[in-house]
């Protein structure tokens, strides 16, 4: 059930800010829910979760899915054109594989290792720049951002954030590439997020009423 506030809520966020709706914590009515108060993009991070809620909505153009999740090669297959948006390219393998399977470019994120954590996925921020000069030569693989997760429970999340944007603003001159978006910030630290220049938040329990 998502949360009974949820108007007050969504008036709060920034009109600029792009909010993905995590969708782990809901079923199919919920989202439904959420849409009918406005709320056009969903994201999942799981394959098998995100299969069954996209059979259940496929009717209904209006929905944006992004996959928000690490999505393993060996399934990509099964999400890669039913998407709109991956948030968590990793490999010049999994760019391979979209660009042989997808049917037109598709919007995606960078997922960035900010903090080098050793048991994260993401490509690690000093070697971004090689892979984006390596990514150039994927036609169907349209970068438009980057993505990143804070450690969690960290009492400083605004510098982890702030070195996002600060790569991105060095690698737009470096690679000579256009990347608008910044995808950062989660329920506990989305507030921090949007200071630091987060174009989309993937926020999930707190749209719920988990009680």
């Amino acid at each position: 059930m998502i949360r009974k506030d949820i108007d007050n809520f969504l008036a709060s966020l920034p009109n600029d800010i792009t909010l993905v709706a995590a969708t782990k914590y809901g079923d199919k009515n919920d989202i439904l829910d959420l849409f009918n108060h406005g709320v056009k993009n969903f994201g999942e991070n799981r394959v098998d979760a995100f299969l069954a809620k996209y059979e259940e909505l496929k009717d209904n153009k209006e929905i944006k899915w992004h996959f928000i999740g690490h999505l393993q090669r060996n399934k990509a297959k099964l999400v890669i054109n039913k998407i709109d948006y991956l948030h968590s390219l990793d490999s010049l393998e999994l760019a391979k594989m979209i660009d042989q399977l997808r049917e037109k470019p598709l919007d995606t994120f960078i997922e960035v290792s900010i903090n080098l954590e050793e048991n994260k996925n993401g490509v690690p921020y000093y070697e971004v720049e090689q892979f984006i000069n390596n990514l150039k030569q994927f036609h169907n693989v349209h970068i438009v951002g980057l993505m990143m997760m804070a450690i969690k429970g960290s009492n400083d999340t605004t510098t982890q954030f702030k070195k996002l944007r600060l790569l991105r603003d060095e690698l737009e001159t470096k690679c000579n590439i256009k990347l608008p978006y910044l995808s950062m910030g989660m329920t506990d630290d989305y507030q921090e997020a949007i200071l630091e220049g987060a174009t989309h938040i993937r926020l999930g329990r707190i749209l719920f009423d988990l009680n």
